[in-house]
């Protein structure tokens, strides 16, 4: 039986596809709201959400420590003890909902800047952290996890997705993948490579792109003449926008994309759409290209303050509650701070160590020759 053949026969049972995301339409999805940003809850037809009290303190919780991880994270580099840091402020529900959506059993690609759904892969900060400073290569089992390294190559990671999500229908395991890759890379070649594989081999892979619209330094309007959604069209699966600042929307829609895409009915496109409230990275400047005017008003939607307002509006948490977190937070951000100053240096001989899986004479080689430079220093002054 052939990987298409497989594929078709593994289509059950899935939530429809509105009419309105189908493939090659030409109507215009509106934005995906489940929250507004004063906190009113409202309902959409298509992405209906049930939520309890608990799940709903819960996600407010993971956004309100991943913005601390990541506050910490921009202190520590500032003072010198990251080497870098690409910040998510602005994005915690994007990533947040995203996360959650997420089964067991279903695998995550993320690019460098996913802190928040490492979180909610259980994956320890001190870990991401360690590679930002130099000190490990990642830290965690991707395949404990189901959370892939870290990709620094611009959209690569789709590509690894798409690939694995063929595997997994090969194999007809009821899980999902889902990659994530920013509004910059959409214009890579091996995000739209990825695209055509994953529509052509119907495999079950999710594409959610945080679009915050600056890529490094560069709006979106320069390098798409359409809303990113709408490109799926063109490879025939369904896309879909979502405001990303809205932590319920963002859980359904992924929710419902992953189980589009388990039940054998192909891919997905999520586009959240949402906004980088501070730098690219930590070497980057953003005053430089655009105005504080655009910043100010995407604070009026940040996504803490509506799931926060939304919460005391429906009387679901009591300043007790509040004060728990915060304190929380704290702790978390005294955890941080301590664990990266104590991280010990790692010995350099370590980078030679995993480039093959077996023994390699050119690597010992090269190994045994940094061995004697390094040495030919002790007990002098290095120049």
């Amino acid at each position: 039986m052939t990987v298409k053949s497989t594929a078709r026969a593994r289509k059950k049972a899935a939530p429809g596809v509105p009419d309105n995301l189908r493939a090659g339409t030409g109507a215009a999805p509106e934005l995906v709201q489940l929250l507004t940003p004063e906190g009113d809850r409202v309902e959409h037809p298509d992405f209906p959400l049930v939520t309890s009290p608990e799940e709903l303190r819960a996600l407010y919780r993971d956004l309100v420590l991943v913005r601390r991880f990541d506050a910490e994270a921009t202190s520590l580099q500032r003072q010198g003890e990251l080497g870098l840091w690409a910040s998510l402020l602005g994005q915690e529900a994007a990533q947040v909902g995203s996360g959650r959506a997420m089964r067991p059993g279903d695998y995550a690609f993320p690019t460098y800047r996913e802190h928040g759904v490492a979180w909610c892969r259980d994956v320890d900060p001190l870990n991401l952290l360690g590679m930002f400073r130099g000190v490990n290569h990642g830290g965690w089992d991707p395949n404990e996890k189901n959370f892939h390294l870290y990709t620094i190559v611009i959209g690569a990671q789709t590509l690894h997705a798409t690939g694995y999500a063929m595997g997994i229908t090969k194999d007809g395991a009821d899980d999902a993948v889902i990659a994530y890759f920013g509004d910059g890379a959409s214009s890579q070649g091996d995000v739209n490579e990825a695209f055509t594989f994953a529509s052509v081999y119907n495999s079950p892979v999710v594409f959610f792109c945080q679009n915050n619209q600056w890529a490094i330094s560069e709006p979106t309007t320069n390098q798409t003449r359409i809303p990113l959604y709408r490109r799926a069209s063109g490879f025939g699966f369904p896309g879909v926008r979502v405001d990303g600042n809205d932590v319920l929307a963002c859980l359904a829609v992924t929710r419902w994309a992953l189980d589009h895409a388990r039940t054998g009915n192909g891919p997905v496109l999520v586009e959240a759409f949402t906004y980088r409230m501070g730098a690219h990275t930590t070497s980057d400047d953003p005053t430089r290209y655009r105005g504080s005017e655009e910043t100010e008003a995407w604070k009026a939607k940040d996504p803490i303050t509506r799931l926060k307002a939304h919460l005391e509006k429906e009387g679901l948490a009591d300043d007790a509650f509040f004060a728990g977190v915060e304190a929380e937070s704290d702790a978390l951000g005294l955890r941080v701070r301590e664990g990266v100053r104590s991280m010990p240096d790692p010995d350099p001989t370590l980078i030679f160590d995993h480039v093959y899986a077996e023994p390699h004479a050119l690597v010992d080689e090269e190994r045994a020759e940094y061995v004697a430079y390094a040495a030919s220093f002790e007990g002098g002054e290095q120049n």
